[in-house]
């Protein structure tokens, strides 16, 4: 049947490449070399071959050309730390006669406790929210929100309610007789014209 398919000149080479592929397959089947020693002699060991070792070429690494890096290469001594407080409170002696406590002279050393509180003018009211806030400006124009229970002025005036009529505050001080007084202010929205 192949026959009548293939011309003979491709029969020709059909059977030169099964020949072929034959004999590569007898090639790789065998698994040891024939040796010509008879089969009753002993078989000596395998002599190890001597690996011939091939000379490496050294490799040029910039890292060694360089110097070693100094121990401590960075100075950190005109550096500001980040971990102190940027408002140095000072504790005063013992001897004092009014003892403050730290807390209160970091809030007096705030802007919004350094003017009267007649002084602050109210801009603005939000309502609607959680809680009401107010907006406020110093004399030099700079503003503050304001939240309930916050305090305000030199007196440490604290913010009792904000409503939509204005901001109520409520400042306790020393009078010349050592007696405590309490003052309502109430900082209302300039009319419109």
């Amino acid at each position: 049947m192949i026959k009548k398919l293939l011309p003979k000149n491709s029969r020709l080479l059909f059977c030169f490449v099964a020949l072929l592929s034959a004999l590569t397959l007898a090639a790789c089947n065998k698994s040891q070399p024939q040796s010509p020693v008879s089969a009753s002699a002993p078989a000596a060991p395998p002599k190890p071959a001597v690996a011939q070792v091939k000379p490496v070429q050294k490799q040029s690494s910039s890292a060694l050309r360089l110097p070693p890096p100094l121990v401590n290469q960075f100075d950190f001594s005109n550096k500001k730390d980040p971990f102190k407080p940027f408002v140095v409170v000072k504790v005063e002696s013992k001897n004092s006669k009014e003892k403050e406590t730290p807390g209160k002279k970091l809030r007096n050393s705030l802007p919004i406790h350094s003017f009267d509180v007649s002084q602050f003018k109210l801009i603005g009211i939000i309502t609607g929210g959680r809680e009401n806030q107010a907006m406020v400006t110093d004399p030099g124009g700079k503003g503050y929100v304001l939240k309930t229970g916050m305090l305000i002025g030199k007196n440490d005036g604290k913010i009792t309610s904000i409503t939509s009529a204005g901001v109520d505050i409520l400042e306790q001080f020393k009078d010349d007789n050592g007696r405590v007084r309490k003052e309502h202010i109430k900082l209302t929205l300039p009319r419109k014209q």
